[in-house]
Formats: C-alpha cells, structure tokens, sequence
C-alpha cells in the first residue's frame, strides 16, 4: 500500500481515529521538528500538543492532496510562529551574504569527505550537535525554513506555502541560514593555507548561486569539481556536509507521558 492509499483510508476514518494512528505515526517527527523550532523540550511537547489538537479539529480540511506528515509540519510552524518570543540570547539580526562568505580569509577548511570510510559514527554525531546548536541559535523566520527543507525535507514551493511567503523569500532565507550553520561547522575544522582565487568574485558568486539552487532542488550540483577553484572547493564541500549533518541531528522520542497526554487531549 503506498502513502496515497493510505491517506485515502485516512480520510474515510473519524477525526479521533484518524489523528490518533497519525501520532503513533508522525508524533516523533513532530517532536523533533518542534525541537529544532522551539529549542527546548518543554516547549516541544506545548506545540505537538497542540499541533494534533489543530488536527484534530481542522480534520475535515485535510483533503489529502499532500502527506500527512506534510500537513502536520504546516500546521506545527505556524503554531510556532504564532507563539514565538524571541529568547535571551537569539540574535536579533542574521549576519549578511558578505559576513558569512569565506571571502578574504586566507586559509580554507579541510573538508572531511563524505565517502571517506573513516568517518564515522562518532564523527557524524559530533558534527551534527554542532549544527544542531547552531541551528537553535538561528532567528526563527531563518531557522524554520532550514528545517522544513532540511530536515522535514518538504520542497521551497511547499515551504513558501507553509510560511506564506514568496518563494524567493524562501530561498534567500535558506541560503542565509546554511552559510550561517556552515560557518559554525567550519570553525571546527582544520585549516590550511589556501591559494589565491583562481576565478574572479562575480565567476565565485555565480558558482554559489549555482550550488545553492542546486541544494534547494536536492540534486547534485553539475559543474566538474576540477572546474572549480581550490576555495570554491572547499565551501561546496563544506555546505555539503552541513546539509548532511542537518540529517544526523537526533530525532524526538515520545515518552509515555507525553503520548497520554495526547490520548486524553483526543478523548476531551
């Protein structure tokens, strides 16, 4: 039975039911989803909760013209941004395009290479705290983008549908926040000294374009490596292993008491 089938059962099935079976299904994704948002486990718990709630009372709007999972990710972001405040500490500002470009510096980051057999499980859980602390400092209308896309894996037209906005926003927004994640992650990596530019600036900037647009599709970006200059290199590699450290961040577990607390939210 493939996911369509399924959300077709769903819909012939009463909204207790229903949304019940959705989270046994989907209540962990929720909940990691929410921890990202909300960068606290308390606060995570609030927004499932009412996440399901709004489910459970808008079920007669599910048309089932996308996935469940799809539904309920719009749903938690608008809750969270409908009750989002700014924490202690979350910047106020997100550092422009010139700020997190690696340009000047004059030495480039040893990239550890995805395919490299010694990378291992270790490796990929330290890499990927650091992105996931990185990401919980992003301000939020930067930090929910990045998540939907990189970790929710919903596309930038769906994004800009969730969020409301144009999907040029969309896309601006997650190319700021993966520099800015890269940036952190690269802080962490050995560094050696790096040749001048092979290619000019503007030549730099239309290859990141190139691999941001690439990155936003999910697919491989199309220039040969060896056509690329040593720095340009080094920064594609890395936004490669950040977006990839972006799926090794932990997922949420329901505890039991949280999914009683569900159970009696669906039964009042």
């Amino acid at each position: 039975m493939d996911d369509r089938q399924v959300d077709r059962s769903l819909l012939a099935r009463p909204a207790r039911e229903a949304v019940a079976e959705l989270v046994e299904r989907e209540g962990a994704r929720i909940l990691g989803l929410g921890l990202k948002l909300c960068g606290n486990r308390a606060d995570a718990e609030d927004l499932v909760q009412e996440t399901f709630l709004q489910a459970f009372r808008k079920w007669d709007q599910f048309e089932g013209r996308s996935s469940p999972s799809s539904w309920l990710y719009t749903i938690a972001a608008r809750v969270c941004q409908r009750r989002h405040r700014r924490r202690a500490g979350e910047p106020a500002r997100m550092e422009s395009l010139d700020e997190l470009l690696p340009s000047g510096e004059l030495k480039v980051a040893q990239v550890p290479s995805l395919e490299d057999s010694a990378f291992d499980a270790r490796l990929r859980q330290e890499l990927g705290s650091i992105v996931d602390r990185s990401l919980r400092a992003l301000p939020l209308d930067f930090r929910i983008p990045l998540v939907l896309k990189e970790i929710a894996d919903l596309s930038v037209r769906e994004i800009a549908e969730v969020l409301g906005v144009k999907v040029a926003t969309v896309k601006t927004r997650l190319h700021r926040a993966r520099l800015a994640l890269r940036k952190e992650l690269v802080a962490t990596l050995p560094r050696q000294p790096g040749p001048p530019p092979d290619h000019a600036r503007e030549v730099c900037l239309d290859l990141l374009r190139g691999k941001m647009a690439a990155l936003d599709r999910g697919v491989s970006f199309p220039v040969p490596e060896e056509e690329l200059c040593t720095r340009c290199r080094s920064l594609f590699d890395s936004l490669d292993l950040t977006v990839a450290a972006c799926r090794w961040i932990h997922q949420g577990t329901l505890s039991d008491p949280l999914r009683e607390r569900l159970r009696a939210t669906l039964r009042e």
